[in-house]
């Protein structure tokens, strides 16, 4: 699996347009997210993965970098190119 730290991930984020796929819960995501963020909550995935553009590259972040993990491996089964967003919206809260 790809993966990215999430410094590497933020110099990228402010500089270019991304394909960001947030996969924490909706009331995590409302509380705080990167603008841009496209949200398709884990345990909602196996339902609502078609809705991403399988010629895009997506970067795929959570709180800490678990259940991106998880939606990455899944992704990727699924024939999507996916970027684990290491330490996830919690190294965002440490900027």
């Amino acid at each position: 699996m790809k993966e990215i730290t999430f410094n590497d991930f933020y110099q990228l984020y402010q500089n270019e347009q991304l394909s960001l796929v947030d996969v924490r819960e909706v009331e995590e995501f409302q509380t705080l997210h990167l603008e841009g963020a496209q949200n398709l909550p884990l345990s909602q995935l196996t339902d609502t993965y078609d809705q991403l553009d399988k010629d895009l590259l997506h970067y795929v972040i959570c709180k800490s970098g678990m259940r991106s993990a998880r939606a990455c491996q899944f992704l990727a089964e699924q024939g999507y190119d996916v970027i684990n967003v290491q330490g996830g919206m919690t190294a965002f809260e440490n900027l």
